[in-house]
């Protein structure tokens, strides 16, 4: 053991594991603004995620030393340490069962991966595109080591759920094309100079598109047939750990979210009623669908998000939040054909050069209703992820590069979106029913999720207090109906969420127990204050924190 003295702090074990990792996952070191990282995709073969894992081990004994360095003792290096350690030995239980050698998803996958940093690959000047050639000569040597991976799985007996699969494989068919495909539309604004370059580089990238369609459809689909959807309490509570940073009460949480139901329930009931007297809370939304307020139009439907977004800025800053210039700064963005139904956000690179960005996939439809938008972008952007994944960015020299990137946690990322969701409607900004009732269809999906996606990977029983198939224990087939039974959102959503859930089994569940934990964390602080509780301050010394498990957010957030 070096000499303990002159041993490196938390912080800065924390820091060089970054940089490690953006040597081995040049995808992160895109998504963290290295621009060195523009021209190269990872290596998702057995051996690539092997060395992730060896870093990762060798980190952690590093860790162990420097905690014992003078100093660690701080708050900044205890907290640093204490995330650190939790992230990397999840992320290692998870290796260690190879899970990474069945990795296929709707979602969350390497192939969802290498399309869709070239959405935030830099695309400035001429020697950005010549960058992008590169990386896209390089999506066939990618997607290679993917196979390898998944084909190793399928010789351990270690598949992936067919509905996966088929998913998948009908979105590879979407991003190949008939004519073109994504990536000869990606290229197409590029530079005239590298024309040539770049269209035969994207040939090349979709080549390796059809490459792979074709083997998961001929020789791995038939080579999972009939294996389980779902995956079991212990393979599910390894993957709750990863996504949401604690060892939690699975029964508890299940018991929870049938709770939140039937209050969200009772409060559907009520806003509908106002908006169709007699209706139920999804005949109320169906209604809207066709009479309520709506945006016609894809691109008039991204300029209104970014006015809500950047309304709901100016109105913010000053009174519940006080936000850096830099923070202010979030565009809305359409995402490519393809992609999940769910929207989503990126966060800004570490210099800001690429800001915040929300993303709305169309599903091919022209006509938004504003009900399903509102309290959406107040989650994905603003006061939602942009307000929390950018303040970290920005008081990342504060943290260590390791709490504002790649060490969140998805529960306290998505606990603090849903939280913002609500706190928008305790601030009044849900001005009527028809929004009102989006925000609380909104809020029923994350309850539900928590019901079908614990139920159905533990194969619960439907309690004796349920509108629904009481007494039988949960399928996917039943989830997906009774998603579908309480959503305002189309069936194609709800399809596409099912297979999410199965695909990524324990992330959804982060949603609504990750508010439950901001939410604790909020009354314990205003306890202890008493009247001298301030929100504004709170909210952003709970914003500048940097990623924490839910095993600890409520402790610090009851601290501040």
């Amino acid at each position: 053991m070096s000499d303990i003295k002159n041993a490196p702090l938390p912080r800065q074990v924390a820091d060089a594991y970054v940089d490690a990792l953006v040597e081995l996952d040049p995808i992160t070191g895109t998504y963290l603004g290295v621009p060195e990282s523009s021209r190269r995709l990872p290596d998702y073969s057995p051996a690539g995620q092997e060395a992730l894992a060896d870093l990762a081990r060798a980190t952690l004994d590093r860790l162990a030393e420097a905690e014992a360095r003078p100093g660690a003792d701080s708050d900044a290096e205890r907290r640093c340490a204490r995330l650190l350690r939790e992230r990397l030995t999840a992320e290692l239980a998870v290796h260690e069962a190879r899970e990474p050698l069945r990795a296929v998803s709707n979602l969350h996958s390497p192939l969802h991966s290498v399309r869709s940093i070239f959405t935030v690959t830099p695309t400035d000047t001429e020697e950005d595109w010549a960058a992008i050639a590169e990386r896209l000569r390089a999506v066939p040597a990618a997607l290679a080591g993917y196979r390898a991976s998944l084909a190793e799985g399928l010789e351990l007996g270690l598949p992936a759920g067919p509905r996966q699969v088929s998913t998948v494989i009908g979105q590879l068919a979407e991003w190949i094309g008939t004519e073109r495909g994504w990536f000869a539309d990606f290229v197409a604004p590029g530079p005239e100079v590298l024309r040539t370059e770049l269209d035969a580089a994207a040939k090349v990238a979709t080549a390796a598109l059809v490459e792979i369609r074709d083997w998961l459809r001929d020789v791995y689909g038939p080579g999972i047939e009939g294996a389980p959807e779902v995956v079991g309490r212990e393979r599910y509570a390894r993957w709750a750990r990863l996504w949401n940073g604690t060892d939690m009460d699975l029964d508890e949480a299940y018991a929870y979210g049938w709770a939140e139901y039937h209050r969200i329930h009772a409060e559907m009931r009520a806003e509908a009623e106002k908006i169709l007297p007699g209706a139920t809370p999804w005949e109320a939304l169906r209604h809207l669908d066709e009479h309520g307020e709506a945006i016609e139009g894809v691109e008039e439907t991204r300029v209104w998000l970014q006015n809500l977004m950047d309304e709901a800025i100016e109105q913010l800053d000053g009174t519940h939040f006080e936000l850096a210039e830099r923070v202010k700064r979030v565009e809305s963005m359409i995402a490519p054909p393809g992609s999940a139904a769910a929207p989503y956000y990126t966060q800004p690179s570490e210099d800001f050069s690429r800001p915040g960005r929300t993303w709305l996939p169309t599903m091919g439809e022209t006509r938004f209703p504003v009900y399903d938008l509102v309290s959406t972008w107040y989650h994905e952007g603003v006061p939602g992820h942009h307000l929390q994944l950018a303040q970290w960015t920005h008081v990342a020299d504060q943290l260590s590069r390791y709490q504002a990137t790649v060490g969140m946690v998805s529960a306290n990322a998505e606990g603090w979106a849903l939280y913002a969701e609500r706190l928008m409607d305790e601030l009044g900004y849900l001005t009527n029913a028809e929004r009102r009732l989006g925000y609380l269809d909104a809020q029923m999906m994350r309850a539900v999720r928590v019901i079908i996606d614990i139920g159905m990977h533990l194969e619960l029983e439907i309690p004796a207090d349920s509108p629904y198939h009481p007494g039988e224990r949960w399928t996917p087939e039943l989830a997906q109906e009774f998603f579908g039974a309480h959503s305002g959102r189309p069936a194609d959503f709800v399809e596409s969420e099912l297979v999410r859930y199965l695909g990524m089994p324990g992330q959804a569940i982060g949603y609504k127990l990750g508010e439950r934990a901001w939410l604790a964390g909020r009354e314990a602080a205003r306890q202890r204050h008493g009247d001298a509780f301030d929100a504004k301050k709170w909210h952003m010394a709970a914003l500048s924190q940097g990623s924490l498990g839910l095993d600890d957010l409520v402790a610090e957030l009851s601290a501040l």
